[in-house]
């Protein structure tokens, strides 16, 4: 059985065989509803939905719940058996605690009695995804940004930085702009959208557009008083030894859901060649044999890709690891 990958985002789980020339199979929100019965009820029939967020701002939160969801993506997505549990593979975001990820190998050896783990940091496995061991990776999703320097495929996390800003920001940015009359006389110089919610409502979006996806550029538009993504990321590689920078600011990856929306990609490119490093920030284009809009699950593609290596040649923590040494021997052989 080819062993799973599963890349648990705060909006979104990616789940699938490790086959690196395709999509993951399983792509669902991370958000539940959870029936809670109402014990006021007289005959116990009345239900409340609850919505739960496993995952908040990158990171596990809620255990039960991520439990039921990695019991729904298996058995019932993936078509594991009982009995039958296979290999698997976490991707990790940048920064994640010691507790999270031995908390995670726990669940998965002691509840889902899987065979072999084996999980790797989304920078690294972003990198692989377009073919590189070094470069520098901006992920961009819904709950956070993450920026990571990463030589040799070892990530430098002296030099790399986390912002707990993301897409969720943004729809709410856009949501107050949509408020604000003000914007109605600027909007009749821009082009109007037309969008039908799944209510019926029709909503009309103009600057509103361009302001949202601006606030990644200049923060002040969230109220934040910091520099832009671009500023940000010439910083971090600022920090590493200068016989890196090259290597590293010419081979910028841009991942993550929020990453893909419209003109994203060139104002990013334009906002490099502004940028008052001496290199200049340069995108690195996935390989045409790639899946399309690899930006929105490059990680789970490059675990995929690290799956292919590190379960043939035995490279992951068995059962008779976790049994001998606890959930601590995560860190010394996933890295």
């Amino acid at each position: 059985m080819e062993a799973a990958v599963v890349d648990a985002g705060s909006r979104l789980l990616k789940a699938g065989p490790a086959s690196p020339d395709q999509a993951p199979a399983m792509v669902i929100p991370t958000q539940m509803k959870r029936m809670v019965e109402d014990a006021s009820s007289v005959d116990n029939s009345i239900f409340e939905d609850v919505t739960v967020e496993p995952v908040v701002r990158g990171f596990t939160r809620d255990w039960d719940a991520m439990e039921d969801l990695l019991h729904h993506v298996l058995y019932t997505g993936l078509g594991w058996e009982v009995g039958n549990e296979g290999q698997i593979l976490f991707t990790d975001p940048l920064c994640t605690p010691k507790t999270v990820r031995e908390q995670l190998m726990q669940l998965m050896f002691e509840t889902f009695n899987i065979s072999g783990f084996y999980a790797s940091e989304q920078a690294v496995l972003s990198l692989y995804a377009v073919g590189r061991i070094s470069g520098c990776t901006v992920d961009i999703g819904h709950g956070k940004i993450d920026i990571a320097p990463v030589i040799e495929g070892a990530v430098q996390h002296i030099a790399s930085r986390r912002f707990e800003i993301g897409g969720t920001d943004l729809t709410k940015l856009l949501a107050q702009e949509l408020d604000e009359l003000a914007y109605e006389k600027t909007q009749r110089s821009c082009e109007i959208e037309q969008h039908t919610l799944p209510d019926g409502q029709v909503i009309r979006i103009g600057r509103e557009r361009y302001t949202v996806g601006e606030a990644l550029f200049q923060p002040s538009i969230l109220g934040l008083e910091a520099h832009g993504i671009v500023e940000q990321l010439v910083r971090c590689i600022s920090t590493v030894s200068s016989e890196n920078h090259r290597q590293l600011l010419e081979n910028t990856v841009l991942c993550g859901a929020t990453t893909s929306m419209a003109g994203f990609e060139d104002r990013f490119q334009k906002e490099s060649n502004l940028c008052s490093s001496a290199i200049r920030p340069a995108l690195v284009k996935p390989p045409e044999y790639m899946p399309e809009n690899l930006s929105l699950y490059s990680a789970w593609i490059g675990g995929a890709i690290l799956a292919k290596v590190v379960f043939p040649q035995n490279q992951h923590v068995t059962k008779a690891d976790y049994d001998e040494t606890g959930p601590s021997v995560v860190h010394r052989k996933c890295f």
